[in-house]
């Protein structure tokens, strides 16, 4: 049937076995989900060691080819006869819980987003010249941020930094921060899961979607 779209973005680990699980969890709710391969270009980070990862595949990937391959994605997901790339959502976990908010301001292609703990602040550099505050006033859909208190890389005053942007947008959006939950509280193949928090997100981000009219 003419599925809505649900775009999974993987975590700095890149796209192994869980983000394919994920992948497959939310084709059974009934979402026409899939997920690329954002590093295709630098190297396959599932082979990788955790040592190299960031230095040699992770901090060569551009903002500019992840949205260009975005869009890629989105214009064969328009061909796909069990797809309905009108209704498209797109949710991600770490790295890409950051290139959630990037993808919600860079075009009109996702009527929803959902980002679990992804960065919102950090270093500007010549791949990665905007952050998602930097960019929040552009959003051009609602984004849910799906955050954990005890995130020792996401502090409390970059969410009360975005918080105070978001109504500037005119485009509601919403951040749930778990208050036991570090980084990681969604993946349950590490020590940080938290099963819980885990279903609430994965709860509220359906609530989400169809409330933006992304409705599996």
């Amino acid at each position: 049937k003419k599925a809505p779209v649900i775009v999974i973005i993987q975590e700095i680990f890149g796209l192994h076995e869980h983000i394919q699980d994920v992948c497959r969890r939310f084709a059974k709710l009934g979402f026409y989900a899939v997920a690329p391969n954002l590093y295709q270009r630098q190297g396959d980070a599932t082979k990788a060691p955790m040592s190299s990862i960031m230095a040699d595949i992770v901090s060569k990937v551009p903002d500019a080819q992840v949205m260009s391959d975005i869009d890629s994605l989105m214009d064969w997901v328009g061909k796909q006869k069990q797809a309905d790339a009108k209704k498209a959502g797109i949710t991600g976990f770490c790295w890409g819980g950051r290139v959630v908010w990037l993808a919600c301001a860079h075009g009109t292609r996702f009527k929803a987003g959902a980002a679990w703990y992804g960065r919102l602040d950090g270093n500007r550099t010549a791949l990665t010249p905007t952050q998602p505050l930097d960019i929040a006033t552009k959003l051009k859909a609602p984004v849910l941020g799906l955050y954990g208190a005890k995130d020792g890389g996401i502090p409390q005053t970059q969410i009360d930094a975005m918080k105070a942007v978001l109504p500037k947008t005119g485009i509601s959006g919403e951040f749930v921060v778990y208050p036991e939950a570090g980084h990681g509280f969604h993946a349950d193949y590490r020590p940080s899961y938290r099963a819980d928090d885990a279903a609430d997100g994965v709860k509220r981000l359906v609530a989400h979607f169809a409330k933006n009219g992304v409705k599996a």
